[in-house]
């Protein structure tokens, strides 16, 4: 199994992004995308309600300056929840492998 890194939520589907984030708290959420590059940010964003995304949005711009390695964590736990939702069979993490796409 290839490793999954917080970059590849962008590779997920918008079902599989909207299950992970039902998961996720608003702060920890904010914390992550502190140092996310624009692919995952939008991918998240994407799929948040316009209420949520102006929520978090304020946090991240009220939050100043944050330790990298409080960032890591904050975004490991979440690449966890992908980890945890995946082997429960509720979402499917595509990796190129051909036994990996739906038809």
């Amino acid at each position: 199994r290839r490793l999954f890194v917080f970059e590849d939520i962008a590779k997920l589907s918008a079902q599989a992004i909207q299950r992970v984030l039902r998961e996720v708290e608003n702060n920890d959420l904010a914390l992550a995308l502190k140092n996310a590059n624009e692919e995952v940010s939008n991918a998240i964003f994407g799929n948040l309600s316009k209420r949520v995304q102006e929520m978090i949005a304020d946090d991240m711009s009220v939050m100043g300056p944050v330790r990298v390695r409080d960032v890591e964590e904050v975004q490991q736990r979440i690449v966890n929840i992908v980890r945890q939702l995946e082997d429960a069979g509720e979402i499917i993490v595509s990796r190129g492998e051909g036994d990996d796409f739906l038809v």
